[in-house]
């Protein structure tokens, strides 16, 4: 069985890193603890949590994606909606309302979803964000609860994963688990001239 530990980095895209920063660092108070770049390209990562984290690609030529309400349908090509960040509590909602709104940014109120509590905002890169803080007495992840009034057969099945749907993967070979260098092989460097910026 494969052992999740969380999302390690959402990677969305902006044309300005210096706004990028301001907002998630300065603002919402998420740590810079890395960053990656030479001209024409940089990748920097916010650490939500222990386990979570959030990156931005620089990219100078991208344009800003129009903006478009939570959770609202759109047509054509689309593959991503917004991100939900969670929180630990309410308290924790409203002082990012009010600093979001210090700042000038909208927030919407806060709305009860039954078993979180969430606000509703923008960053600068128009990316929709929610924040979303838990109701203690619901716990979907220790009791599931399929409530479409006109659910799939699949989802009847129930929360734990189906065996059988896929065909069985062979044990990998071991001359096949190869790690490929990637940008970031420069975080294990122990030589001081890969650490230097350039």
């Amino acid at each position: 069985m494969i052992n999740y530990s969380g999302i390690n980095h959402l990677a969305m895209v902006t044309r300005d890193m210096t706004a990028t920063i301001r907002f998630w660092r300065d603002l919402l108070g998420l740590r810079l603890v890395a960053g990656l770049g030479r001209p024409g390209y940089r990748h920097y990562f916010f650490e939500i949590s222990a386990h979570d984290m959030i990156s931005f690609f620089e990219w100078p030529d991208v344009q800003p994606i129009p903006e478009k309400d939570h959770g609202v349908p759109v047509k054509g090509p689309a593959a991503f909606d917004h991100v939900a960040i969670g929180v630990n509590s309410d308290d924790d909602l409203w002082e990012i309302k009010a600093r979001l709104e210090a700042a000038g940014f909208w927030v919407s109120e806060a709305i009860d979803h039954g078993f979180i509590h969430s606000v509703y905002s923008f960053d600068p890169n128009q990316i929709a964000i929610e924040f979303s803080a838990p109701v203690p007495s619901v716990n979907l992840r220790s009791h599931p609860r399929m409530l479409d009034k006109h659910p799939l057969p699949t989802a009847l099945e129930g929360a734990d994963p189906v065996t059988g749907c896929w065909p069985a993967p062979d044990e990998m070979p071991a001359d096949q688990k190869l790690i490929y260098p990637g940008e970031g092989s420069v975080f294990a460097s122990k030589d001081p001239k890969d650490l230097e910026a350039p």
